[in-house]
């Protein structure tokens, strides 16, 4: 039996990196593996945030926003809790597993090349491009640049280094454009695009751990995180919720306009999003939370400006990959254009079935 290592964003405390994370993990495990979880040693950022600030501050910072005192200490909690919770599921202890020895690592899924940033919790971290790894082989899957851009590597003078180790790779798998130029320019290869391991998996297929939820109130879900839907946003859905008579559950972050803040198991967020009315998200995940639920959405798109962080770049091509561009807002005040059409989810699972043939051909011929 191969042993196959992931290295991914594993232990970032979101629902997303959380779902990612064990969907990869089960869809390697269907090709008789072990497997099991790397870390990486977290290096310091380029970018110099004057923000950054120990987890004390942090955790303040979060209580200044906007929203109820109860749903801000929901939230202190969810995130304090999130890794003993949950992360044993994954397989995770405490003590890191640095360098592992593995037949084959993978690099991926989720934004594990995004290394022009100032977050100090991801840094400017080489092993995430394969340096002093401890495998025979190593490839990528559906790994994302984020908001780094070709543009950003040349700034900072990485565009050589980075070259060198994409190109001792095995196989590179990205999940969007911005990645695929980046990777195409950077190695002179084009590299495979695959969609992220929460479309692939089928998870709302999987009844043993996707519970049943008796909810007796209609409501929408606000999927984003805390401190980027604006005074403006949370005055309009507020209004827009009153108009359809729909109370407000904010999921993984604390918003002004939200009746109720839900700290629940990552697979419970799936069964919260299954029976909703609507979600109006701004991330990538709250977008494929919604996508594998068939339901009405919209998604915000927020363009990057300087060293800020913006989403464009991954979800317009998401979006675009599944033919669903016209669930994209750049403005709140377009909300009830878009919410309420219809969806053809037909043909979204028809892109869908292909992507997780390709997905599984991919593993099955790289590991």
């Amino acid at each position: 039996m191969k042993k196959i290592g992931i290295l991914s964003m594993q232990r970032i405390k979101n629902y997303g990196s959380f779902l990612q994370a064990y969907a990869l993990k089960k869809i390697v495990e269907e090709f008789d593996t072990k497997v099991e979880f790397v870390d990486y040693t977290v290096e310091k950022p380029l970018i110099n945030n004057q923000k950054n600030q120990n987890k004390i501050s942090k955790g303040l910072e979060s209580l200044k926003g906007y929203g109820k005192l109860s749903h801000k200490m929901k939230y202190i909690l969810y995130k304090n809790n999130f890794d003993k919770k949950y992360f044993k599921i994954l397989g995770l202890n405490s003590k890191p597993n640095y360098n592992a020895k593995v037949d084959t690592l993978i690099i991926g899924s989720d934004e594990v090349f995004n290394c022009i940033q100032s977050n100090e919790n991801v840094g400017y971290s080489l092993e995430l491009f394969g340096k002093n790894n401890n495998a025979k082989k190593v490839i990528t899957y559906a790994a994302s640049f984020g908001n780094t851009t070709i543009e950003k590597i040349e700034k900072y003078s990485k565009k050589e280094e980075l070259s060198k180790l994409l190109k001792k790779i095995d196989a590179i798998s990205v999940r969007d454009d911005n990645s695929y130029n980046i990777v195409s320019k950077l190695t002179k290869v084009k590299p495979q695009k695959n969609l992220d391991p929460v479309l692939i998996y089928e998870y709302m297929e999987k009844k043993d751990i996707i519970p049943n939820l008796d909810l007796k109130e209609k409501y929408l879900i606000l999927y984003a995180y805390s401190g980027r839907i604006t005074k403006n946003e949370a005055k309009k859905i507020k209004i827009f919720a009153k108009k359809n008579k729909l109370k407000i559950y904010s999921i993984g972050g604390v918003q002004k306009c939200a009746d109720r803040f839900i700290d629940c198991s990552p697979f419970e967020v799936l069964s919260y999003f299954n029976n909703a009315e609507y979600i109006i998200t701004d991330t990538f995940h709250g977008s494929i939370f919604s996508i594998i639920n068939h339901k009405k959405f919209v998604t915000l798109v927020r363009k990057s400006s300087g060293n800020s962080y913006g989403n464009e770049e991954k979800l317009t091509d998401l979006l675009k990959t599944l033919d669903l561009n016209k669930r994209m807002i750049y403005d709140v005040d377009d909300l009830e254009n878009i919410i309420y059409e219809s969806i053809d989810y037909k043909s979204v699972e028809k892109i869908l079935k292909i992507e997780r043939e390709k997905t599984k051909k991919y593993i099955k011929e790289n590991i």
